[in-house]
């Protein structure tokens, strides 16, 4: 067990690091961009679509590395008063949905991924990019997430989690 927590929390930080890769990737074609149209009068076909592709990408393959650390955004505000079971409860449940929500989301984006490859679908731009290129982040990504899900579940189960261990130690006295 102890080794698929590791492997999965590894994966989620190399993960992690593509991402901020794709974020500076993006902002570096924006400046060549912004040079190129306005320094050197010259047209730019393919940067914008880059540039609106890789963050999306960034956003999906980095969100099991915010995960792992925590960041995402959420109200805390019930956790706080709840206490022992009731506060493990509830994120137990969080996790459960969560993990739900995303296997169906990694899914469905598999089966979108598969039809793009499968029909060798375009953008129609005078790019014309494989679609699939900037549709595989999704199922990657979500599909990470998903894994990470599992993880940070077990670490509950478990034991390690966000939870304090002083709301730990009252959790196992009551037990």
């Amino acid at each position: 067990m102890r080794l698929f927590l590791r492997a999965v929390d590894r994966m989620s930080e190399v993960l992690g690091v593509l991402s901020m890769l794709l974020l500076a990737s993006a902002v570096l074609v924006v400046c060549q961009m912004i040079l190129m149209r306005y320094v050197f009068r010259a047209s730019t076909v393919w940067q914008t679509e880059y540039v609106v592709y890789a963050l999306v990408a960034a956003t999906f393959l980095g969100s099991s590395y915010v995960l792992l650390h925590r960041g995402h955004v959420g109200v805390d505000l019930l956790p706080t008063m709840l206490g022992g079971k009731a506060k493990l409860a509830l994120e137990l449940l969080g996790g459960l949905i969560s993990l739900a929500f995303c296997a169906i989301l990694a899914y469905s984006g598999w089966i979108y991924f598969h039809e793009a490859w499968a029909h060798n679908w375009t953008t129609d731009t005078v790019w014309a990019l494989p679609l699939w290129i900037p549709l595989l982040p999704l199922p990657l990504g979500i599909g990470a997430l998903c894994l990470q899900y599992v993880a940070e579940l077990i670490k509950l189960v478990e034991g390690s989690s966000s939870l304090t261990a002083s709301e730990l130690s009252v959790i196992r006295e009551n037990e």
